[in-house]
């Protein structure tokens, strides 16, 4: 019982908590993917790098209240900075949509052309973002590193393996909930949230209807800036920020996005936790873990890690064109791809 116990404890510790954060990260940066396709129709590669922006300018004013002695005591300051974030994040996207989309959308142009275009726009942002802050890794995290950590647990519960849990993890999961459940209460129970229900259902009635379609616009640019920034800082208290890191992160954004339904709300957020709990699991050594469940002559010799971490996005890749040759829809049946 007690080895059970100790295998749960590292599975956990290195599987389970991890990968809901991430998840909730992934998420996050799927429901501004999503949103995007569903309302404007096109997939915004730019969105990666959206998030890196408006990570920089939490960054920025995290550093420059540190400075003028501001704190939120055990909790990091950035999150005090995060309205400010996405402040930047915003009035760059709308800048963006003034200056470049909306001449597209004023041509009819084919969604193949905005993305086309969004490729142009994530380069400008990218080099942007490492223009102001560089390229190398910053860390902004500040206040209580650990909620509890392995010490403290092993301590008072006399197993062998400890459970530590970041205060970041608490954060993010905490986070990513509110944000969520009020994205969810603002498309079903506001005036505003139900036209960009109708704009994305069908645009010609919408338009039929009155509703205004640069309102409309203008609504989903500030949501999505909003979600990218705050999924952008989780993951660079979490982890670390690097602008390239979030080009990167493209990939299992948009994976979560087509695996869930692109389109579908739900579905970005049942991706996000299909991405990272397949990322986590399949790049995790499993030694540990058996080492306290099989019997001693079956104990393995190696690491049983299917993939190096190196690879993991490359799970992400795997899922995602699985999902494209069996059910394009996702898993909740969104459009199609």
């Amino acid at each position: 019982m007690i080895d059970f116990l100790n295998a749960i404890v590292a599975l956990s510790n290195f599987v389970l908590i991890p990968a809901l954060a991430y998840g909730s990260q992934l998420a996050l940066g799927a429901l501004g993917v999503t949103l995007i396709y569903g309302i404007l129709r096109f997939s915004n590669f730019a969105h990666g790098d959206t998030m890196a922006f408006g990570t920089m300018v939490v960054v920025l004013v995290t550093w420059a209240m540190q400075a003028a002695g501001i704190s939120l005591g055990p909790l990091p300051t950035a999150l005090l900075a995060l309205p400010f974030g996405i402040l930047g994040a915003a009035a760059l996207v709308l800048l963006t949509d003034r200056a470049v989309y909306r001449f597209y959308r004023e041509q009819k142009a084919k969604p193949v052309i905005l993305v086309i275009v969004s490729m142009g726009v994530m380069f400008i942002y990218n080099g942007i973002t490492r223009l102001i802050i560089g390229p190398n890794d910053q860390r902004f995290a500040d206040g209580e590193r650990f909620l509890i950590g392995a010490r403290e647990f092993k301590a008072m519960t006399g197993l062998d393996e400890g459970l530590a849990i970041k205060s970041t993890q608490a954060i993010t999961l905490v986070t990513a909930v509110i944000v969520v459940a009020l994205l969810f209460w603002f498309l079903n129970h506001t005036r505003t949230g139900k036209s960009m229900r109708a704009y994305s259902d069908n645009e010609d009635l919408a338009l039929l209807s009155g509703i205004n379609p640069e309102r409309v616009v203008m609504v989903t640019w500030l949501i999505v800036a909003a979600l990218a920034t705050v999924a952008g800082t989780l993951y660079g208290l979490d982890k670390s920020f690097k602008p390239f890191t979030y080009f990167q992160l493209l990939l299992p954004i948009f994976a979560s996005a087509i695996v869930g339904g692109l389109g579908s709300p739900l579905g970005a957020i049942a991706g996000g936790f299909v991405i990272a709990f397949s990322e986590v699991g399949i790049t995790y050594a499993w030694k540990k873990v058996l080492v306290y469940l099989l019997p001693e002559q079956l104990e393995p010799s190696g690491l049983v890690q299917l993939l190096s971490t190196d690879y993991k996005f490359a799970v992400s890749f795997v899922i995602l064109l699985i999902v494209l040759l069996i059910r394009p829809t996702g898993l909740f049946r969104g459009k199609s791809v």
